[in-house]
């Protein structure tokens, strides 16, 4: 069985960035490399590279990118480059909290009064990046250990979209919790929903489970509930690409009906994501911004046109499940439950460890 950590999904090469090509898979395993930020940004818009802590990586090697790039001859320069860069980085996908937060950290580097000249400047900043990526493998395996203990041996777990592996640096979010689970010697089964519309559960975590050898069932979004009623499935876990400070969650399209799903049915619904993906600054769901998508991913499939010329195609990429409907989120600094607005946070508005 392969390790997580030969599923490279972004590297720094030193000046430029490596990362596998997630709209080939699972028919090609191809890798992309990248010198400009501009390619960067490209290819998180067309979820070449996707999952909220791998393109908060991937944004932090582009402002890193744009350092090594920018022609300036002084500091003031060579800030107004990658500050430019950096929005343009951001402006890719709205909703993934990670995104503005690496890039903003990434950028921090550039306040230390300690710097000495240019080099140095662009030093820092390759720097920043490289830590958020190795950060990011070890909190994913912290995720994974606190979620593991909430599965029992023979569990059946739901998932939705992709939350592994390829959806960070290393173990992932959601599979996190199972890999770890497996790794303990636990047996445990996954039905995937394939995830409409890029179909990222069929496509993407199948593979990555098949690969890991871990038994998965690839269903219908539609056959969801059906399975829950039937008493298939022992946990409900998706990943998140962004929580409010009240606890609600936003995530792919499709998860909102999943919660409902499961509460009906007396299913616990595990939410699992990085204290990066936390936004206090949002009082609530209803403050995330949701991004639309192309209405072509919608409008046909395999290059050939399945609904009727001049149709109104209605695309989010995210919804919102309240907080309400979900039984606890797992995160690299243990799990959480109701409250989530006394319990995530502490009074001081910063994470509560």
């Amino acid at each position: 069985m392969p390790k997580p950590g030969s599923l490279k999904t972004i590297e720094w090469l030193g000046d430029r960035v490596r990362l596998i090509d997630q709209t080939r898979l699972p028919l090609e395993f191809v890798h992309k490399e990248m010198a400009d930020y501009r390619e960067v940004a490209e290819s998180i818009r067309r979820l070449e590279v996707r999952g909220a802590p791998a393109i908060g990586i991937a944004g932090a090697m582009g402002v890193a990118l744009a350092a090594l790039g920018s022609r300036a001859d002084d500091l003031a320069g060579l800030r107004s480059d990658v500050e430019g860069a950096a929005e343009y980085l951001e402006s890719t996908r709205p909703t993934a909290v990670n995104l503005s937060w690496a890039i903003r950290r990434t950028l921090g580097a550039l306040d230390d009064p300690a710097i000495r000249g240019l080099d140095d400047a662009r030093a820092r900043l390759v720097e920043e990046a490289v830590s958020i990526l190795e950060e990011d493998r070890a909190l994913s395996r912290r995720i994974g250990e606190h979620g593991a203990a909430l599965l029992e041996d023979g569990s059946t777990v739901l998932t939705h979209c992709n939350a592994g592996g390829l959806a960070t640096a290393e173990y992932g979010t959601a599979l996190a919790v199972v890999y770890v689970a497996v790794e303990r010697g636990k047996s445990v089964r996954v039905f995937a929903d394939e995830t409409r519309p890029l179909l990222q559960g069929a496509r993407l975590t199948a593979w990555e489970l098949q690969r890991r050898g871990i038994d998965v069932t690839v269903l219908v979004d539609g056959a969801a509930a059906t399975v829950l009623r039937n008493g298939w499935i022992d946990a409900v876990i998706v990943g998140a690409d962004r929580i409010a400070g009240n606890g609600d969650v936003a995530n792919k399209i499709g998860t909102y009906p999943l919660a409902i799903a499961a509460r009906h049915h007396d299913v616990p619904f595990y939410v699992a994501a990085p204290f990066s993906t936390l936004d206090r600054s949002l009082t609530s769901g209803s403050d995330i911004p949701i991004e639309e998508r192309d209405s072509s991913e919608v409008a046909g499939c395999g290059g050939r046109r399945t609904t009727p010329e001049g149709v109104t195609i209605y695309n989010p990429a995210f919804d919102v499940t309240p907080a309400g409907l979900v039984s606890a989120i797992i995160t690299d600094q243990g799990v959480f439950r109701p409250p989530y607005g006394e319990t995530l946070f502490g009074e001081d508005g910063l994470p509560e460890p």
